[in-house]
């Protein structure tokens, strides 16, 4: 899967943590693992002119998507072959975003997580329209949030795991090599 992000707007994000929440959406929504997405992340500024251009709203906002293939969870079923496909592009506004996350009183960090999911929901077609789509993208969203987060909790504590597996490792191969110095 390819996720490429370009920072143009000034602020300093993990790009890693932006990638791996994406990556982790389009594989639990079982998008073609050679799927290609493009992240953008631009300033208040430009995300205003890209706000008026695609939209006719004024001002900038937190996020847009800009759908390239149609793409459904789990592939097209009339498709002979599921190839890599571009999802397309997702557009994320940082400072918009660190605004909404002071207001909701959490980290910009999670703020881009939650709208990165939100993004890639939008490319896979899901929309919030009506009531009723407005529940199941945004149940989605939550569900799909809270896993990545367990994910990341498990890869945490696998690694630091891994790291006191090998510093006992460390130690028992000097106490072989040197019984008397322990």
């Amino acid at each position: 899967m390819s996720i490429e992000v370009s920072n143009e707007s000034g602020v300093d994000v993990s790009e890693e943590e932006l990638i791996s929440v994406a990556r982790f959406v389009i594989a639990q929504m079982d998008v073609n693992p050679a799927a290609e997405l493009s992240m953008i992340l631009l300033d208040l500024e430009a995300m205003a002119d890209l706000h008026v251009r695609w939209m006719d709203l004024p001002g900038p906002t937190d996020v847009m998507s800009f759908p390239m293939d149609e793409l459904e969870p789990g592939g097209r079923p009339d498709a002979a072959d599921p190839s890599p496909s571009m999802l397309g592009d997702i557009v994320l506004c940082p400072q918009f975003a660190a605004e909404q996350a002071k207001a909701a009183g959490h980290p910009l960090a999670h703020e881009l997580a939650l709208l990165t999911v939100h993004g890639v929901l939008h490319l896979l077609g899901y929309d919030h329209a009506e009531p009723d789509e407005e529940k199941e993208m945004f149940g989605l969203q939550r569900q799909l949030l809270a896993d990545w987060y367990d994910d990341q909790a498990a890869l945490y504590h696998r690694t630091r795991q891994g790291e006191r597996d090998r510093h006992l490792l460390d130690r028992t191969s000097d106490f072989h090599n040197h019984p008397d110095s322990l």
